[in-house]
Formats: C-alpha cells, structure tokens, sequence
C-alpha cells in the first residue's frame, strides 16, 4: 500500500493514521513515490515517519529518481532510513522522466540517466560495503545499514531496454501501470526473466503497482487524481489517461489482482488517490476476498 503522497494536504495526523492502518492490515509494505515541482511531501523523510510509525510492514521507497541526486549522500540517507526502520527497508530505483523535476534542483536530465543510474546504484553498495567514498578518505560513510550488503535494490522500469540493462544491478522490479494493463504487465515481467536469467542472477523479484479508488464517487475522485497528477503534461494528456484508470470498484480490483497472481506477480503495490484512510480498508477488504 502506498501512502497517499501524491494527493495534496496529507499531513501529521493522516499521515500516522494510514500507517497505523498498513501496518495492521494484509500488506508486506508501505511505500511512496518521489516528485519535486509537486504538491508532495518529500520522499525520504515522509518514509522515515512512516518507518517509526509502523513495526511490521517493510519500508519501500517507489521509486527514488537517484539521478537527480549525489548517490552517496543517498547512500547515507537510505543506511539511515533502514537503521530506523531495523532493518524493514527495500529500495526502488528509477532514472526519472520528469525534466522539470531536475531542473528544480540543478540536476542534469541528459541522455545518460538509464547508464548513470546502473553506475549510482553501484556506488550505493560499495558504499554500505564500508569502501570509503573516495581515495584517502579518513572514514567510510556511515551508519551501515543493518542488512549485509545492504537493503534490497529493485529497479522501477517500464520499457524492455531500461529492464534488460537492470538485470546487471537490480535484484527486482517495480513497475507501474495505469490501467493497469495485464498485457503489458505480463511483457514486463517477462523481458525481467530472460534479461535476470541471461545475465546469471537469480530470478528477479516482481513487484507492479497501479492506482485504484474505492470511495463513494471513485470516477470524480479518480479523474481529479488524474488531471492534477498529469497537470506537467498538458490537459489533453490527463483527458486521454484517465479513462484507462480503471481499478475504480471492489470487483475490478479483484479481478486485477487475480490476473496479477495469475501472471506471477510476487507483490502488488496499490497508490491511493484520496487522503481517505478508509481507502485502506475496503482495499484490505477485496485482498482478503482474493486470497480467502
């Protein structure tokens, strides 16, 4: 289940009450997704509250767009994060397609992103492998994380080239979909198994997300959800996007999440799209009805 980020106003006391409400209900994790020039809170320290606020559920960030950032100070930060977590934390990697998210930091958005995040995700493990950060370094970076080796490392990838080069550093996907799209989903996971395989590694670890709404007029809250998420994109975009959202009542969602089993999916990771903690529930609702 992801915290609901992405919807303006969430704050102290909602924010604690979907943890409260994640950590007690049937998921395996609460995650959240990273944007700049957006009404979001910021990815890392919203994590790190959800982390103290929960005792079981792993700790998911979904996806970090590490080539925005200094990796090893993301290093230092993720260490952080799983020490406070004890140890609960996963990490998703993407390259990122949001230009203006960079440029709001100075950070280059060049073509290079897909091979600059292979090479940052390197330097996350040799850096919680205790190498120092450079040649001469009095220290390496600490804390270490409480994993050896460091937490797991999942790529948020979509398109078969950015899957298959992950293969060389990643140990999972976690992918999104909007509709969600169980074709595409399907084609996903198996370019991630022959790329996995291909490259010697053990098979990857499949995770897919997608938006869902549950509430009483879950099309209106959709659709606001939608334009305002894709708002950077033009109007015209948001228009043509929303109608393929379509995990908008108790059956849909069932019947993607069946599909998803069907597929192999090992995870599914919903994005809610209204502050309503009570979206936490009737979602629980349907997974009980899928797994009962």
């Amino acid at each position: 289940m992801n915290l609901p980020v992405m919807v303006p106003g969430l704050g102290r006391d909602a924010l604690v009450e979907w943890c409260r409400r994640i950590d007690a209900g049937p998921w395996s994790h609460v995650a959240a997704g990273e944007r700049i020039t957006f009404p979001n809170p910021e990815i890392l320290v919203t994590l790190s509250a959800a982390a103290l606020a929960t005792e079981r559920v792993d700790v998911f960030p979904h996806v970090i767009v590490l080539p925005m950032h200094d990796a090893v100070l993301v290093a230092k930060q993720l260490a952080t994060l799983d020490v406070l977590s004890g140890g609960r934390l996963r990490v998703g990697l993407g390259a990122g397609a949001r230009e203006e998210d960079f440029r709001a930091i100075g950070a280059d958005f060049g073509a290079r992103r897909v091979s600059r995040l292979a090479e940052q995700a390197e330097v996350l493990r040799r850096t919680w492998s205790g190498a120092p950060p450079f040649e001469g370094a009095s220290r390496a970076v600490e804390p270490a994380p409480l994993r050896p080796g460091g937490p797991p490392l999942y790529a948020g990838s979509i398109l078969p080239r950015a899957i298959e080069r992950a293969a060389g550093w990643a140990d999972g996907l976690c992918g999104f979909s909007f509709g969600p799209d169980l074709p595409a989903i399907e084609q996903a996971f198996e370019t991630a198994r022959r790329a996995w395989r291909a490259a010697g590694r053990p098979a990857p670890r499949l995770v897919t997300s997608f938006f869902y709404a549950l509430g009483p007029e879950p099309e209106a809250q959709m659709e606001r959800f939608i334009h305002r998420y894709l708002a950077f994109m033009g109007d015209d975009v948001a228009k043509r996007m929303a109608p393929q959202v379509r995990a908008l009542s108790p059956d849909r969602l069932a019947g993607f999440l069946r599909g998803l089993r069907d597929l192999g999916a090992d995870e599914v990771s919903l994005v809610a799209t209204s502050l309503d903690p009570d979206e936490v529930d009737r979602a629980a609702d349907v997974v009980a009805s899928v797994a009962g």
